[in-house]
């Protein structure tokens, strides 16, 4: 018989950047565990391609079209959210987007863009998430995906750590603050991940020959590796663990 708290039958999760990479590998296991699952995207065409996926695992999947740097898009975008399942009660901020440069030379409007979608666009889902959650008054959980770029330097990258360092911050101090209505808020932060962001990194042997021999479960990362860790992370078991950074890195970070 399976362990009842990771059955999440009767439980909603909104899922950001849930198109495709870790966002789709967490939205599959949600759906998989018995929850509805909407994800939010900018793709048409990847967002379609998503639902199919999700719906041969669930009936109640949807799809929503949404800039998360629009702060309007995301409050309507959610409203629509708690339209179309009744209710949030798991929010994973997934969605991101990386820009890299030397530092010297890095453009104004790519620093401004990564900054806008990866740190705006968390609160903005974020605070819409907790508004909801704390007018319900039946708790919550927020979840963020951050980067090991947060915790190690991360040269030519400066914008993507930059926004990812304070995601952990904001998620720790959303730990305290919503703990009074039931709301957990934990990070996760992924290592070498094979997805779209990291595809011009796949298959470099410099590239790979540097970085794989670091990492000591010898492989990328893959999607499905984040799905039993958001499926803990949205149901019952994990009602007493807030303010947690798991990290899912294959050992990189400990090497």
């Amino acid at each position: 018989m399976p362990y009842k708290p990771f059955d999440l039958s009767g439980k909603t999760a909104l899922v950001t950047g849930g198109n495709s990479g870790i966002g789709l590998g967490m939205a599959k296991a949600l759906a998989d565990a018995g929850a509805s699952v909407c994800i939010w995207g900018t793709n048409p065409s990847k967002n379609e391609s998503a639902l199919s996926e999700l719906k041969q695992r669930s009936d109640n999947v949807h799809s929503i079209l949404c800039d998360i740097s629009d702060e309007s898009a995301v409050n309507e975008a959610f409203a629509q959210t708690v339209s179309l399942l009744g209710k949030v009660d798991a929010c994973f901020a997934n969605a991101g987007a990386g820009g890299g440069a030397p530092f010297q030379e890095f453009p104004t409007d790519v620093w401004k863009r990564v900054l806008s979608i990866n740190l705006d666009g968390t609160f903005f889902t974020f605070r819409a998430a907790t508004k909801h959650m704390i007018e319900r008054g039946e708790g919550g959980r927020l979840i963020g995906t951050s980067s090991t770029s947060a915790i190690h330097g991360a040269a030519g990258n400066e914008a993507y750590a930059a926004t990812k360092g304070a995601m952990l911050a904001m998620i720790r101090g959303l730990a305290v603050e919503m703990a009074r209505y039931g709301i957990t808020a934990n990070s996760i932060i992924p290592g070498w991940i094979e997805t779209a962001m990291t595809s011009v990194r796949v298959g470099d042997e410099k590239f790979e020959d540097r970085v794989m021999k670091r990492v000591p479960v010898r492989r990328w990362g893959q999607p499905e590796d984040f799905g039993g860790l958001a499926v803990y992370l949205a149901s019952d078991s994990s009602s007493y663990q807030t303010g947690e950074e798991f990290i899912v890195d294959g050992g990189y970070t400990r090497f």
